[in-house]
């Protein structure tokens, strides 16, 4: 059986045994036997985050069931809303930076005189 958490009004929290289709139901305190309803308790972790990090968290548990497709017009209007916060040169695709030029070699390689030196291309 697990072990779920539950509060007292007057004693406060404490661990009670239950099988899973009675955890729900109010347990009595160990001190007072007033019957004390479940809890869920989170951890301080989760409370102290920033509400961003928060917001980014529950966005990624939600894409697990529900993945987004992204379309031509969820891409155009990404980029209208999309707001540069990098340095030059970045390469996040807002539009500032141009893209890089292939040139191909006399034996066929790719070349990419404008590109990252330090990338490698495949």
């Amino acid at each position: 059986m697990p072990l779920y958490d539950y509060k007292c009004r007057d004693h406060g929290l404490f661990q009670e045994l239950a099988m899973v289709s009675d955890s729900a139901q109010p347990q009595p305190c160990p001190q007072c036997d007033s019957p004390s309803a479940r809890v869920i308790v989170l951890t301080p972790a989760l409370l102290g985050l920033d509400p961003a990090q928060r917001e980014a968290r529950e966005r990624s548990d939600r894409s697990r069931h529900e993945p987004l497709f992204s379309t031509p017009e969820q891409r155009a209007e990404a980029q209208e809303r999309h707001q540069h916060r990098h340095g030059p040169g970045c390469g996040c695709g807002d539009g500032a930076v141009s893209q890089p030029q292939v040139f191909y070699t006399a034996d066929g390689k790719k070349w990419f005189p404008s590109a990252r030196p330090w990338m490698i291309s495949h």
